[in-house]
């Protein structure tokens, strides 16, 4: 019995072993981002062509991602073009992540010795300095329909102006969304670069060593809301909708039916009001005989 005994402890010793886990990793990125090649983008990009945020919302609500993807209201456009909305943009995520540095920038004993600093001195390296010359890390990431997501958790530290946005638009991006990212307003919208932010957050302070590049092309979260790299960015005057890259096709194709059903019925409602048709309305200048063929036809997943 004894000896049945002992055998029956040492296997249980040597299972008890065998299943023991293994130490955790020191770190671990759960949330992976996927690279999207440059014709993938483009191909995603000319589905959302003239949609507006309100069709995106609409198309996200059919999909089952009620106010899931959407932007909180504080993050609003810094400027509006009333005439021909140039304030606009969709594009696809760029995703930046930037952190409080945890050391001071150095005293100098002159402003010269400063502005040398200034220009790649202080950490980290100057790969991710967070400006728009094409000098490595995320900037070397920018191409056409580009928008830059910035997660910014520096406290009144931005991470553009009137200089170095107007360099990242000459590269292809086609505006910057984030809680606090850019100063110099003034400018900003007298260039027309378009601008997401919050406004109580905007920025005064920019860089001098006060922050650092957490991480580029990673999640991120911007007005309470996931951004993936490379998730499609919509933005107006409605606020700033994020369409999550897997549902891109499928939320552009209700979002364009929502989107040319309304120019239709709302051009009617001109024509019928004496209203002149403006711009927002295409479509014949009088409403369509009752003989001609539907202009549209409901999207697959309205059809029974």
């Amino acid at each position: 019995m004894k000896r049945i005994a002992l055998l029956v402890m040492g296997s249980a010793i040597a299972w008890g072993q065998t299943t023991q886990t293994a130490p955790p990793p020191p770190s671990a990125q759960y949330l992976k981002a996927r690279v999207y090649s440059a014709e993938e983008d483009s191909s995603v990009l000319k589905l959302y062509d003239g949609l507006r945020v309100c069709d995106v919302i609409d198309a996200l609500d059919a999909v089952g991602l009620q106010g899931v993807t959407t932007m909180d209201r504080s993050i609003r456009p810094m400027w509006r073009d009333e005439q021909k909305f140039a304030h606009r943009i969709h594009g696809i995520a760029l995703t930046l992540h930037l952190v409080p540095a945890q050391e001071t920038s150095p005293k100098f004993a002159s402003h010269a010795a400063e502005r040398t600093w200034e220009a790649g001195g202080w950490e980290p390296p100057p790969e991710l300095r967070v400006d728009g010359a094409p000098r490595g890390g995320y900037n070397g990431l920018i191409r056409p329909g580009t928008i830059l997501v910035i997660d910014n958790q520096a406290v009144d530290n931005g991470v553009c102006g009137s200089n170095n946005s107007l360099a990242m638009m000459g590269r292809g991006v086609r505006g910057l969304v984030g809680n606090a990212i850019c100063r110099d307003n003034d400018e900003m919208i007298l260039t027309r670069v378009p601008v997401y932010q919050d406004p109580r957050l905007a920025p005064r302070g920019i860089n001098q060593g006060r922050m650092w590049v957490e991480s580029y092309n990673q999640p991120v979260v911007v007005g309470n809301v996931l951004v993936m790299p490379g998730d499609v960015i919509n933005a107006d005057s409605d606020g700033v909708a994020v369409v999550p890259r897997a549902k891109a096709e499928q939320v552009a194709e209700i979002a364009r039916w929502i989107f040319e059903d309304d120019e239709v019925k709302r051009g009617k409602i001109y024509d019928s009001t004496g209203r002149t048709r403006d711009w927002t309305v295409q479509g014949h200048t009088q409403p369509p005989a009752p003989t001609e063929k539907p202009i549209h036809s409901a999207p697959v997943w309205q059809k029974k």
